[in-house]
């Protein structure tokens, strides 16, 4: 685990950049070359459609969940739903080809801001992108909303044989980008986003975004934790 990672938490405002590096010695002044994204609730707003496809999924799977349970036990590693709800091995294939036809049904949006984030970001440094969401999902909303060329690195679930946290799928996104971990960034909203980035030794940022991932997130002590992703070129450039 990286040394930054140990660090108390920073909670930073719009304004509170210039007090960072008190906080967070471990944090050098390294310049950043990549910075890495989580795509469902770091960017894309995807809650309630994801949420809502869960629960149809279980409704139609006889496990009787409601919102409080799926938030409770919310992973973007969606196998650790699925054992959470006690759904046997057997079924998961039926359970994900169920969830991606209920998704299907929504549209969800980009977050508030992120064009105009992305586009300042990009100025500055390489976009990658590491996301569980499956690949056909992902490039088909990539493409709906004109990113697919933004990102120089899209690694989706199926691109590595292990999920979130392990930081397989990180790697593999360095790899391509042609980048160290020392001058990467990743920026997530979930402990395990957290988790993957500091055992792939990259730098992470925690943002707050539309899931019930707020409470873990603290827990898992952020070096970084931004109330919203519009805050992120302030924070990059106090790194």
């Amino acid at each position: 685990m990286a040394a930054f990672s140990d660090g108390p938490l920073s909670r930073i405002g719009i304004h509170g950049y210039s007090e960072i590096r008190l906080h967070m010695p471990g944090l050098s002044n390294r310049a950043i070359q990549g910075v890495l994204f989580d795509w469902d609730g770091t960017l894309l707003n995807s809650y309630q459609a994801d949420s809502a496809a869960y629960l149809a999924m279980f409704r139609e799977m006889g496990i009787s969940w409601g919102l409080e349970d799926l938030a409770r036990h919310y992973s973007p590693n969606w196998y650790r739903v699925y054992r959470a709800a006690k759904l046997p091995r057997a079924s998961w294939d039926d359970a994900d080809r169920l969830w991606r036809r209920h998704y299907a049904k929504h549209s969800p949006r980009l977050l508030a801001g992120v064009r105009t984030v992305l586009a300042r970001v990009s100025r500055r440094h390489l976009l990658g992108l590491v996301t569980s969401g499956d690949r056909d999902r992902v490039a088909r909303q990539l493409r709906a909303f004109r990113l697919t060329r933004l990102f120089a690195a899209r690694v989706c679930s199926g691109d590595s044989t292990h999920k979130k946290p392990h930081p397989a799928p990180l790697r593999l996104a360095l790899q391509q980008m042609g980048l160290k971990p020392s001058a990467c960034v990743y920026v997530g909203d979930s402990p395990e986003d957290l988790e993957m980035a500091r055992r792939a030794g990259v730098r992470a940022i925690a943002v707050l975004g539309p899931f019930p991932t707020e409470k873990r997130l603290r827990a898992a002590r952020p070096a970084i934790l931004l109330d919203s992703i519009m805050e992120l070129p302030n924070a990059l450039r106090s790194l």
